[in-house]
């Protein structure tokens, strides 16, 4: 590796002997993501079920200015606290600009764990299609990612305020295989089924190795993505959240607000409709898609 970008000790050895490790992003971890102390809790169950499962975790993020894959026990601290966002485009400026703190999104980690040779990543809900993109062009830089690196990617489906439709359209365009962990639907981060069907249907891990490993014997070069709906007892119900939607994207047109101000802002007013339920349905889905990526990271690794 350079200078720029530095993979511990535990994960490099996990690669160089073909032992699974699972990728994490920092986002969630950090002052951008749950509040204190969720943040934490969540690192510790992301973190407890990706060794639980028989892997080893790799928590990505800027730090002092390096890029980093996999971070000691006594560095966790640090990306709990006040952080930049860094996504893919900023990972060169954090580097060269040596930011103390950056925590990384999807772009980001996907990024870092392809050049660090890991081939699943977990996280909790991707970015997609905005609502009015005709008008904002506005497309997260987490599906160009999805589709460009080789590496699964397991999420709780993307976030509910988004463009569903148009995000599964942009997957199919980019080449992006979508499979959906043992549902027919599409999930919507914290409510299990966003309605929208789901184009293939896994129910083992077996099944995605077999599907990653087709995909290198074909010779395509990207990524999959995998749809992990929240555990039944943790969603929230979509009547619940899709009323709350519905309000706060009409205050957010009536303020002005756009791009990255609208996700702080139709979150807190999910979080509030739903009486605070969006906190732990946020740390169940998280801990449960790290859980499920092990999985696929051990198959990765054992025998075809």
């Amino acid at each position: 590796m350079t200078d720029a970008l530095r993979v511990s000790d535990e994960v490099a050895a996990a690669l160089a002997a073909g032992r699974p490790v699972v990728a994490l992003e920092s986002t969630i971890f950090s002052n951008l993501g749950l509040p204190s102390p969720a943040n934490r809790e969540a690192l510790d169950r992301c973190v407890g079920a990706v060794r639980a499962g028989g892997a080893v975790p790799a928590v990505t993020a800027v730090l002092d200015g390096v890029a980093r894959v996999g971070l000691t026990a006594d560095e966790h601290d640090r990306i709990l606290g006040s952080a930049r966002k860094v996504a893919a485009r900023d990972v060169p400026v954090a580097v060269a600009q040596r930011w103390a703190l950056g925590a990384t999104t999807v772009s980001a980690s996907l990024l870092l764990a392809a050049r660090a040779g890991i081939a699943v990543f977990a996280t909790g809900g991707i970015g997609g299609v905005h609502r009015g993109v005709e008008v904002t062009g506005d497309v997260s830089a987490d599906l160009d990612a999805i589709a460009g690196w080789p590496v699964v990617t397991v999420c709780a489906g993307a976030k509910v305020f988004l463009d569903l439709a148009r995000t599964l359209e942009h997957l199919e365009t980019a080449g992006v295989p979508v499979l959906g962990w043992r549902t027919d639907e599409l999930p919507a981060f914290t409510v299990r089924s966003s309605g929208l069907p789901v184009p293939h249907r896994v129910d083992a891990a077996a099944e995605v190795a077999a599907v990653v490993r087709a995909d290198v014997a074909l010779g395509r070069v990207g990524g999959v993505l995998v749809t992990v709906p929240i555990p039944d007892d943790d969603a929230l119900p979509r009547a619940d959240v899709e009323a709350a939607l519905a309000s706060a994207l009409a205050d957010a047109e009536r303020d002005g607000l756009s791009g990255a101000a609208i996700t702080p802002f139709v979150l807190g007013r999910i979080a509030a409709a739903t009486d605070g339920r969006s906190v732990p349905a946020n740390l169940a889905l998280a801990e449960h898609n790290a859980a499920v990526a092990a999985e696929i990271a051990v198959a990765l690794a054992g025998p075809a």
